[in-house]
């Protein structure tokens, strides 16, 4: 689908913490449009990495939009510190989040003016989206297990991915294993959003990598 703008949002998952700043400075130089921040509780992915502070550090130091992925077993109690830390979207999962919860994420980020993005795990059905698709402004399909970085990409998204581009006109991302090969695959079927993560930062040339990936 390459009627549509490709965003490409560099995943800070991948990169050099002690330096994060820098790290983000060059992704944004290099022409990235969002900052993709994976933030993981532990609960709902093995995982454990960032917080609420650290958004607010990052809305300090780049003028992107901070695209905050909440995978998390319960985005509700922590609802209100992403919003005051700046996201300018914030993405929940539909895995731990009833309609009606749902709902309640809408109106209030509707009522601090941000996005809500919804998200699928790669064995997730899509039907799960169907009732959800008027609540959101965006939605991401994961195209590896969510948890960690640096895994490679599952071709089950694209179908996935076909299916929702025919009955959502808003923005669908995609997140991981994103690269130059996978990219095309994952634009053709209809996704305009990118999250990339080892791809971006490893790249000896960040310019070209983000011209490669939207580029198709």
């Amino acid at each position: 689908m390459k009627s549509k703008k490709i965003l490409i949002a560099p995943s800070i998952l991948s990169a050099d913490f002690s330096c994060l700043e820098r790290e983000v400075k060059s992704v944004e130089k290099a022409g990235a449009d969002w900052i993709h921040v994976d933030v993981m509780d532990g609960h709902f992915v093995p995982n454990i990495t960032i917080g609420p502070a650290v958004v607010k550090s990052l809305r300090k130091r780049t003028s992107l939009p901070l695209d905050v992925h909440l995978m998390i077993s319960d985005p509700w109690f922590f609802l209100d510190d992403f919003i005051n830390a700046g996201s300018y979207l914030i993405t929940v999962h539909s895995e731990v989040c009833t309609l009606a919860l749902m709902r309640k994420i809408k109106a209030k980020l509707s009522a601090s003016k941000v996005r809500l993005g919804i998200s699928i795990n790669p064995g997730t059905p899509i039907k799960i989206l169907y009732k959800m698709l008027d609540l959101a402004d965006l939605i991401l399909l994961m195209s590896v297990e969510p948890g960690f970085g640096g895994q490679s990409f599952m071709p089950i998204v694209i179908p996935k991915v076909r299916a929702l581009r025919k009955i959502f006109s808003k923005d669908i991302e995609v997140d991981g294993g994103i690269t130059d090969i996978t990219a095309p695959l994952v634009i053709e079927s209809g996704a305009n959003v990118l999250v990339s993560g080892s791809y971006l930062f490893k790249a000896k040339n960040k310019t070209v990598a983000i011209g490669k990936l939207k580029n198709g």
